[in-house]
């Protein structure tokens, strides 16, 4: 057999040259598109239901919230197994399934179980779904800094606070949108928070309970659409703009009235800037910074969605304030840039000894050549 495939490779030789060109030309089609990391991600099929329990401790997280969800989950079609974790304020469930799966469908299923249970957990409490990722998505990390002397808009240095609202409100939007990209999450800085404090001793003396600031407050931060005016066959649009916008207006909100006379939310309440009570920091150098992490949507190829992130950070550093920067502190594509050129630095030593060790062998150039060849 072996010499009759020798006979027609000699005797065909062109045909043989033009399978080998082909098959060549089709490997080196599929090494354009071919998905290339650093590190094999073997993740399951697997969809994370979250769920806030502010003030739940990991027993009633577990009782109340952790127990119905995941009872709910159970048979499922294509269901693997469940597992769960409750902790203080938080309890999440894990729902796996089989290999092969498509991870939409099985969001869509679990979808419809957290739709039947939301009747039987606590009021308030709201179970969500995790992002399309999985536990190597994470690809791309950066901090928002300021540099040194750099002043806000009201001429002080920036704060915490300052660097966490550009990164939700500038950065954090515009990487959402590349292409890839399945969620982008933040840890550091403090959450700007309007604070209203009230003072017992002031509601008393005005006959007002809290459940009043809280109406007020509700009340009159809304926009309504009171109709429109119709004249000389023309419409008018009526618009009652009543967002609240600043600290000022806030402490001019009414609460009620005594004896004919308004009173302002802020003769009975303290009205100032706070911060979001947090869980987490983030420190670098042994200073608190603003971090930022990208994750990659699930089947992405993560150099290629690397590449995009990087390139839209370089047009995000142009739409930041003056003195802010978004500096990069990890790059998926720098790993994965150093794990090909090592296996490129192996494969070129491995050819050469194949090289050396055929020719000192057969003492033919021409056969070693032709057997290196195979190598890539």
């Amino acid at each position: 057999m072996i010499e009759r495939l020798l006979q027609f490779s000699i005797r065909r030789r062109w045909v043989v040259l033009i399978a080998t060109l082909a098959i060549t030309a089709f490997g080196l089609f599929n090494y354009t598109r071919l998905p290339i990391d650093a590190v094999p991600d073997i993740t399951n099929i697997q969809v994370q239901i979250n769920t806030e329990a502010p003030g739940y401790s990991p027993f009633e997280a577990e009782q109340r919230i952790t127990f119905p969800v995941e009872t709910a989950m159970a048979g499922l079609p294509l269901l693997d197994e469940t597992r769960s974790i409750s902790r203080y304020g938080l309890s999440q469930v894990t729902v796996i399934f089989e290999d092969g799966t498509d991870i939409y469908f099985a969001r869509q299923l679990i979808a419809e179980r957290i739709q039947e249970v939301k009747s039987q957990l606590p009021p308030g409490i709201e179970p969500r779904m995790g992002p399309i990722a999985t536990g190597l998505g994470e690809i791309f990390l950066w901090t928002v800094e300021a540099k040194p002397g750099a002043t806000n808009a009201d001429g002080q240095p920036y704060t915490g606070m300052d660097l966490r609202t550009i990164q939700d409100w500038i950065v954090r939007p515009q990487l959402k949108n590349v292409p890839g990209v399945a969620d982008v999450n933040t840890i550091g800085g403090y959450t700007k928070q309007f604070h209203v404090t009230p003072r017992p001793d002031a509601l008393m003396s005005y006959a007002l309970t809290f459940d009043d600031v809280i109406e007020a407050l509700s009340r009159n931060n809304t926009n309504v659409g009171a109709g429109y005016i119709e004249r000389r066959g023309e419409q008018y649009l009526v618009r009652v703009p009543g967002q609240l916008r600043n600290l000022e207006e806030i402490r001019q909100v009414v609460v009620g009235t005594t004896r004919g006379t308004p009173v302002f939310l802020s003769q009975v309440a303290d009205v100032a800037l706070g911060q979001e009570l947090r869980t987490g920091a983030a420190t670098e150098d042994g200073k608190e910074i603003v971090l930022g992490t990208v994750f990659m949507l699930m089947g992405e190829n993560s150099r290629t969605v690397s590449r995009r992130v990087a390139a839209q950070m370089e047009e995000v550093n142009r739409t930041l304030p003056e003195g802010v920067v978004a500096r990069t502190v990890y790059d998926r594509t720098v790993l994965v840039d150093a794990t090909i050129e090592t296996v490129q630095h192996n494969l070129y030593l491995g050819a050469l000894l194949v090289l050396v060790v055929l020719f000192a062998f057969l003492g033919n150039i021409r056969a070693a050549i032709i057997t290196a060849c195979v190598i890539p």
